[in-house]
């Protein structure tokens, strides 16, 4: 149910896209070329994502315009809008402030529950950034470099102390931990110090190696800015090393932030003896009924920029989702979109993440639709009985999957079962936003309960009244309605090329 519901699918798309970046890099395009100084000024524009009239909510029918600075302007404080979830899973806000000098402070508040209501400790942490250069591998995002000078922590109880103390190595607790006391600030690095606790807490700055900043403008003249940093690797021992090529959720500006927003509040004015305390969220019972669609372009690891589009009908245990994928950020270049459906089983409260509900999904039913030339050329170009019917696909047109058992060469293959983690929540605005269970960073499937994720995607939103319509593809006996894009058409003969490439590499790596 989650992005990149099939592991080598993102795989295979991960490396048409690595191949299409060399060639692109070798052909010297100004895509990828490191920023001037003319380009300060400029900005890359993109609208608002439109759905259907039934499915927008007033603020998504504004038109919002959309900036994004390259390279991106950092100056100001940014802070988290919620309680945020990370792999583990670990709940935190966080404030980080940039200065004109380059210099950065940043605010790390750790909690033990998933409200983040109860503090554990606060990490805070000076450094230095520099920003290098536009990505050569997520388009939009800006490579940075980063420079630690100081670490500290403060322990906010005696009981956090020891769960801490439990997880580090003996070395760390008795040259760190040792010496604590709540209420009191202790240096756990310096610039003459080695980085060993760091490690062994999880702690990385790595997210500052991919940095972009969007600002929307709202008609009737106002604007919120949002901070996008790398994603953190869901894998503890890939942390420190891990060099981002998704986002994760962004922080808002502390004086362009969305309204009303009391958490933004709460956090910009914590500091490290005083955490912030988030208030209470009112309950939102788990009721998947109707349907949900992403609210922004999400960007993936691997370079996905995709949107999302489900459907669910709780009485017949039936779901459907639509994954649109595109060349950009702005989701404004369809590649191709994948839509599949099945049945789905709600299983127990977790034990990990409070408010959140286990899930086990199973997908029977998956078709895929060519958006541009290349990748019709490339679905054309596979053997009878493997990928739908034999080089029969067109641009626009949405072929079946099923009777072949899915499409070798993207590496789909069904019927296929996913162990899943769902939440409900409440958005400023009172309307309710579902959470999907966050693919792990390697692409693998969680085919397994032991590899159900423990934190979460973008929030999907709800359609205004969880409002329907009926779907006429597959007969899938419950509603929903595909958003129909135009193809591209224009044929890029390297790009067909690159495809190839990445095919072949996808059919040698990918195990079935």
């Amino acid at each position: 149910m989650s992005n990149g519901r099939f592991s080598h699918l993102l795989r295979g798309v991960w490396l048409l896209w690595f191949w299409q970046v060399v060639f692109v890099a070798g052909t010297g395009s100004k895509l990828w070329e490191v920023p001037s100084v003319s380009f300060t000024s400029s900005s890359n524009l993109s609208e608002s994502l439109q759905w259907e009239t039934h499915c927008q909510y007033r603020h998504l029918q504004d038109r919002v315009r959309i900036t994004a600075d390259m390279p991106p302007r950092l100056e100001g404080t940014w802070v988290s809008t919620r309680c945020e979830v990370r792999p583990g899973p670990e709940f935190l806000t966080r404030s980080y402030t940039f200065h004109p000098t380059r210099h950065f402070q940043a605010l790390q508040h750790y909690y033990t529950d998933s409200s983040c209501e109860d503090p554990a400790y606060s990490l805070m942490i000076r450094g230095k950034l520099r920003l290098r250069q536009a990505s050569w591998i997520t388009r939009g995002g800006t490579e940075a470099e980063h420079h630690l000078s100081k670490v500290g922590i403060m322990i906010h109880s005696l009981a956090a102390k020891q769960r801490l103390a439990s997880g580090l190595p003996p070395s760390c607790v008795g040259l760190t931990l040792g010496q604590v006391v709540p209420g009191k600030l202790y240096e756990l690095y310096n610039t003459r110090a080695g980085r060993g606790c760091l490690a062994a807490l999880g702690f990385s700055m790595m997210e500052m190696g991919l940095i972009r900043v969007e600002t929307q403008h709202h008609n009737h003249g106002g604007k919120v800015q949002e901070l996008f940093l790398g994603d953190i690797h869901t894998d503890w021992t890939q942390r420190t090393h891990h060099r981002p090529t998704g986002y994760q959720q962004p922080l808002q500006n502390a004086m362009h932030h969305i309204h009303p927003c009391p958490v933004c509040a709460l956090v910009y004015r914590s500091t490290e003896q005083r955490p912030p305390v988030l208030p209470r969220s009112p309950a939102a019972p788990l009721s998947l009924a109707g349907r949900w669609v992403s609210q922004r372009c999400e960007t993936r690891p691997n370079v996905l920029f995709l949107t999302r589009d489900f459907t669910f009908d709780p009485d017949q245990h039936a779901w459907e989702g639509i994954y649109r994928h595109y060349t950009d950020p702005a989701c404004s270049q369809p590649t191709f979109t994948l839509r599949a459906s099945g049945h789905y089983a709600q299983g127990n409260p977790s034990a990990k993440v409070s408010g959140a509900t286990e899930f086990v999904f199973k997908v029977i039913q998956v078709s895929v639709t060519a958006m541009e030339e290349p990748t019709a050329k490339l679905l054309n170009g596979t053997r009878p009985g493997k990928c739908g019917r034999a080089r029969n696909w067109e641009v626009g047109v949405e072929q079946d999957l099923t009777p072949t058992d899915g499409c070798t060469v993207l590496g789909i293959k069904l019927p296929h079962k996913e162990y899943e983690l769902f939440k409900t929540e409440l958005n400023h605005r009172k309307h309710p936003l579902l959470l999907i269970g966050e693919r792990q960073t390697d692409g693998s499937s969680p085919d397994r309960p032991q590899r159900r994720p423990t934190s979460f995607q973008a929030p999907l939103v709800l359609c205004s009244g969880g409002e329907t319509h009926p779907s006429h593809h597959h007969g899938s006996g419950f509603n929903s309605k595909q958003v129909q894009l135009a193809a591209s058409g224009t044929e890029r003969l390297a790009q067909l090329v690159l495809l190839v490439l990445g095919s072949a590499l996808c059919s040698w790596i990918c195990v079935y």
